[in-house]
């Protein structure tokens, strides 16, 4: 439990005024405290608030792995499922979004305040794979293949429009969301416009549209 915080994320009025970046507290003092924009390193003063905050432990999934970290979250703060915050880490700072809340007992809940959480577990949507499955524009499904494809999070995916990643050119036509999102009208998307942002994709399903031939392997 701390009284005061190292970092803090509001916005920057030279690179970010519109969205909230990670700062580093350099000074405090007079209701307002002497911040630097992590991404930037523009130098500003902002009216902080002091509160009481819980370290509390977060464990990440990324590419298949999981790591520990921790975060400090302020007192009577609500958390849920499918919310993303920024994390940091002694590697990076990321941008991880909730998947589940555990509490003491091992009882896992959707939403909980912050003094309630004991572990808080996420996954990394900053940049994250995608498992595609592709087949033949001639519809032979026995040549159906799959492979990952590494995208930032918020890459837009749309069914109906070609794309070109990992070196294959392709045409969306279905996406399958994953159970943590949230804002879509169903599970699976095949409807021409439909999009989704990459972090919120569980698989994407395409048809080839590359020149090479194909072959069985």
């Amino acid at each position: 439990m701390t009284e005061t915080t190292e970092r803090v994320a509001v916005a920057c009025p030279s690179c970010s005024p519109d969205l909230e970046t990670v700062h580093e507290v350099l000074t405090t003092g007079g209701g307002h405290a002497t911040i630097r924009c992590t991404e930037c390193g523009h130098t500003h003063k902002d009216q902080i608030e002091s509160t009481t905050e819980f370290e509390r432990e977060v464990v990440v999934s990324q590419g298949g792995e999981s790591f520990t970290a921790t975060a400090d979250v302020p007192e009577g703060e609500q958390l849920a499922v499918g919310e993303e915050f920024l994390l940091d880490t002694e590697e990076a700072i990321m941008t991880v979004r909730i998947t589940s809340l555990e509490l003491d007992g091992d009882e896992r809940v959707e939403e909980a305040s912050a003094e309630a959480v004991r572990t808080i577990w996420t996954r990394a949507v900053g940049n994250v794979g995608v498992n595609l499955t592709l087949h033949p524009s001639d519809g032979r499904r026995d040549e159906t293949r799959s492979m990952t494809v590494q995208v930032p999070g918020d890459y837009e995916f749309t069914v109906g429009e070609e794309d070109e990643l990992g070196g294959e050119e392709f045409t969306v036509e279905g996406i399958h969301i994953r159970d943590d999102a949230h804002g879509y009208h169903q599970e699976k998307l095949d409807f021409d416009g439909d999009t989704a942002f990459a972090k919120d994709i569980n698989r994407l399903y395409a048809r080839d549209e590359s020149s090479s031939a194909w072959s069985a392997w």
